[in-house]
């Protein structure tokens, strides 16, 4: 028997969006994953590190999957119950977790890591990545870039023009370079996702909350109604997210 609207938007309102384990969405919707493999380039890299830092860990996820990690290993988090969900995770795995309400200053030293990872960073502070950097240390991230998934976007909040620049990779380099950081690589991939029920959509705007901000189910159940009747009537809803992967260097 075919779910209705009601009872998937109850079960997705109330289930828990703490950390950053999407699993909950398996068989309701899909996202198709960059080329590069970023968690494996990730692990590759802090293998040789002697001091890491990653930046904005969520719960731990991504960094607890690296099969090595260096003899220092912080990660820092702002969102109380990733902190309390990192903890868990990364402690036991030798690395310390840092509450941090990610605006600058980073709570550490000049000169401090000679790796720096970050999957999906909300803010960047590149002058606050070249300063904590070793000369000749590594910055090493995957964000998420321009337009990410603005077909979900814009059906909430309706044409976006202005936003739609935010996080060119171009900008992003230029940010970069303007820090003191020379980019070593810099790849662009534009990925397909489909969302095949109205709950899968509002787990999605619940979790990844700079969607459309301020979502929430009463605000906005008029349109959640009118998606749920597309998605039966035409099948799952189609959008796009954008990934870019970025390696930068500290010159020596």
């Amino acid at each position: 028997m075919e779910r209705g609207f009601d009872d998937l938007v109850a079960e997705a309102a109330n289930v828990s969006v703490a950390g950053w384990d999407f699993s909950w969405l398996d068989g309701r919707a899909t996202e198709a994953r960059p080329s590069w493999g970023y968690q494996r380039l990730m692990g590759e890299r802090l293998a040789d590190a002697s001091a890491a830092l990653d930046i904005q860990t969520g719960g731990g996820e991504v960094l607890a999957g690296a099969p090595k990690l260096p003899p220092v290993m912080v990660a820092t988090e702002s969102w109380p119950p990733n902190v309390t969900k990192a903890t868990r995770l990364l402690h036991p795995l030798g690395a310390v977790v840092v509450a941090d309400p990610d605006e600058p200053p980073l709570p550490f030293a000049d000169d401090a890591f000679d790796l720096v990872t970050s999957r999906h960073p909300a803010t960047i502070w590149w002058a606050e990545i070249a300063r904590v950097l070793r000369p000749g240390g590594t910055y090493f991230a995957q964000h998420v870039a321009h337009e990410s998934v603005f077909e979900l976007v814009e059906y909430f909040l309706g044409p976006q023009p202005e936003a739609r620049r935010g996080r060119h990779p171009d900008d992003e380099r230029a940010a970069a370079e303007a820090a003191g950081l020379e980019i070593t690589d810099l790849r662009f991939e534009r990925l397909r996702m489909e969302f095949r029920d109205i709950g899968a959509v509002v787990y999605f705007l619940r979790k990844v909350i700079w969607m459309v901000p301020g979502f929430t189910v009463e605000q906005y159940r008029d349109r959640l109604r009118e998606l749920h009747e597309k998605i039966r009537a035409e099948g799952p809803f189609v959008a796009h997210s954008t990934r870019s992967l970025f390696e930068a260097r500290k010159p020596e």
